[in-house]
This record gives structure tokens, C-alpha cells and sequence, in this order.
């Protein structure tokens, strides 16, 4: 199981470390209706992930079974197409970035979120974790590794609740902060989110990089 939950942190931090849900959140924070939407939108968030690794968890069962004295080409061309996918994203994440004075592009659907109800808030959490191309990848990435790793099912679940900790410790520390002293926390907050919407594309881009060519090296080594 050690050995798994080793595989698998690359690909736990690169969920955590998503700018995007993570502005989202702290504009959440800042809104009127702080507690409550973002309450809704770290559970949404931590729920699409679950969903989303279990159910690529489930999907690896269908891979021939790994023989650990033998090569295995299926779950080694899977990760190195993840992995491929991953640069790829890095590459358009660089290319995106702001240039000298440009005021970095957000989302449309940053400027509602004051207006947002704690379901909505939800909803929005579930999205952004659940269907986000480069969280899908991730997920899959995990799931290949947890259901080709010949675990329990106890440990299946131990290694998911690990991956989802903390792949969802990013937003998570940032709304228990505010809740526990909001008073304090709101300049903090907004230092920070100003610095990741800066910093967005850069952030993600070598992020991304570094997690695709661990993943391309990780799958070669599967032959």
C-alpha cells in the first residue's frame, strides 16, 4: 500500500494545485454569503473527486491483471498517454500566460459567484473537480495505479480517502481558516488570490509538465 500511496501524491498534489478552484473559493469567502457557498463549494469539491477516482478505480479492473515478474504494456502506453496529454496541457497553459502588463483572463463565471446559493456553490465545486480535463487526468492517472496495485479493498479505501485529502487540502485550509477567524484571514486572502490570478497559467504550467513527464517516465518503465 506504501508503495501505491508513493505513486499517487504527484498526482494528488497536481489536483491541489489548481489556481482556478482555488480563487473561486477565496472570492467565495469574500462574498456576503461567505460561509454557507463555500461550505457547499469544498464539499462539492472533495465529492467530485471521490467520484471521480473510484469510478477510474472501478475502470482499471478491466485491464489485464498485472503480473509483478512481467511486463505490463497496456497500463504503460495508458500512462504514457496521460502523460502525453499532461504536456500538452502544460504547452497550452504556457502559451495562455499573461504578457508583460495583460491583465490575466478569468473565467465568466467568476463575476456571479457573490450572487451564488451554498447548491450552486456545490455544484460548482463538483464541476470544477469532477470534470476539469486536467483533474479527469489525474484521477485517471490515480485510478490506474490504486486498482493495478493488487490492495484490499480496506486498502483501496485508505489510499482513496489519502488521494482525496490531499488533493483537496488546497481549498479545504483556506475555508476552515476563514472559518475559525474570518476577521483575520481576509487580507490574507486576497494577497493571495491576487498572486494566483497572476500566476495562474505559469503555476499550472510546470505543474503540469513535471507530474506528465513523471507519468510518461512511470509508464515506460511499465514495459
Amino acid at each position: 500500500m506504501g508503495g501505491v500511496i508513493g505513486e499517487i501524491l504527484p498526482l494528488a498534489l497536481g489536483v491541489a494545485i489548481s489556481p482556478i478552484p482555488i480563487i473561486a473559493a477565496i472570492l467565495m469567502l469574500l462574498s456576503p454569503n461567505a460561509q454557507k457557498t463555500s461550505v457547499g463549494f469544498l464539499v462539492g469539491w472533495i465529492a467530485g473527486i471521490v467520484v471521480a477516482t473510484v469510478a477510474f478505480t472501478l475502470l482499471s479492473a478491466v485491464l489485464p491483471e498485472k503480473d509483478p515478474n512481467a511486463s505490463n504494456p497496456v497500463q504503460g502506453t495508458i500512462k504514457i498517454v496521460l502523460g502525453v496529454l499532461l504536456i500538452l496541457l502544460a504547452a497550452k497553459q504556457w502559451r495562455g500566460r499573461p504578457r508583460g502588463q495583460m491583465a490575466p483572463e478569468l473565467p465568466k463565471w467568476m463575476s456571479a459567484i457573490d450572487t451564488m446559493t451554498p447548491v450552486k456553490g456545490l455544484g460548482l465545486g463538483f464541476l470544477l473537480s469532477a470534470l476539469n480535463p486536467k483533474n479527469l487526468i489525474m484521477a485517471a492517472g490515480a485510478g490506474i495505479v490504486i486498482g493495478g496495485g493488487n490492495l484490499s479493498n480496506g486498502q483501496t479505501v485508505v489510499v482513496i480517502v489519502v488521494f482525496t485529502a490531499i488533493a483537496a487540502c488546497s481549498v479545504a485550509v483556506p475555508v476552515i481558516a476563514y472559518l475559525a477567524a474570518a476577521d483575520r484571514m481576509a487580507h490574507p486572502l486576497e494577497s493571495l488570490r491576487t498572486w494566483l490570478v497572476r500566476e495562474n497559467a505559469v503555476v499550472m504550467a510546470v505543474l503540469l509538465l513535471v507530474i506528465g513527464v513523471v507519468m510518461i517516465g512511470k509508464g515506460i518503465g511499465n514495459f
